[in-house]
C-alpha cells in the first residue's frame, strides 16, 4: 500500500455466544477523506474454514488497494458476515459461500455473481468497479 492511501480495520467479534446479524467483521479501507467521497460498501457471506472465502477474502483485499487501474477501490467498505452467527444467513447461504453483495443506498442488498476462485485480482477489480458504479 503506499504512503497516499490510509487503511483503517476495525474488527467487533464477540466470541463464545451466538450473535445476533450485527455481528459482524468490518474492514473499511479508505482514501484520504474529502468533502464528496461516498462510501461503497459490499458484503461477504462467510464462514470460518471455508478456503473458497478466504480465498476470495485475499483477493478482495488486494482488489482494493490495487491503484493501476482508472476505476481504484480504496473507498469500499467490507462487512464480512459470518453466516453462522445467524440462523437466516446460515439457510440462505450455506451451499453459496462465498457470496459478496452490494449494499444499494436503500439498504436492500444485490449479490454479485460468483467470481471464478481462479479470476485474478485485476479482473475482480474491473467487475468490482463497474457494478459499484451503477445506479442504486
Amino acid at each position: 500500500m503506499t504512503a497516499a492511501f490510509s487503511a483503517a480495520i476495525t474488527t467487533i467479534l464477540h466470541p463464545a455466544r451466538r450473535t445476533s446479524p450485527s455481528t459482524i467483521t468490518t474492514f473499511t479501507r479508505k482514501l484520504t477523506i474529502t468533502a464528496s467521497s461516498s462510501k461503497k460498501q459490499l458484503i461477504l457471506y462467510s464462514k470460518p474454514g471455508c478456503c473458497l472465502c478466504d480465498g476470495l477474502k485475499e483477493k478482495l483485499n488486494s482488489a482494493f488497494t490495487l491503484a493501476s487501474t482508472p476505476e481504484p477501490l480504496h473507498d469500499v467498505e467490507l462487512q464480512i458476515r459470518d453466516i453462522s452467527s445467524n440462523p437466516e444467513w446460515e439457510k440462505a447461504y450455506q451451499y453459496e459461500i462465498p457470496v459478496l453483495a452490494r449494499l444499494r443506498s436503500d439498504g436492500s442488498e444485490e449479490v454479485i455473481p460468483r467470481f471464478s476462485p481462479r479470476a485474478g485480482v485485476d479482473h475482480i477489480q474491473t467487475k468490482l468497479a463497474a457494478v459499484l458504479s451503477k445506479d442504486n
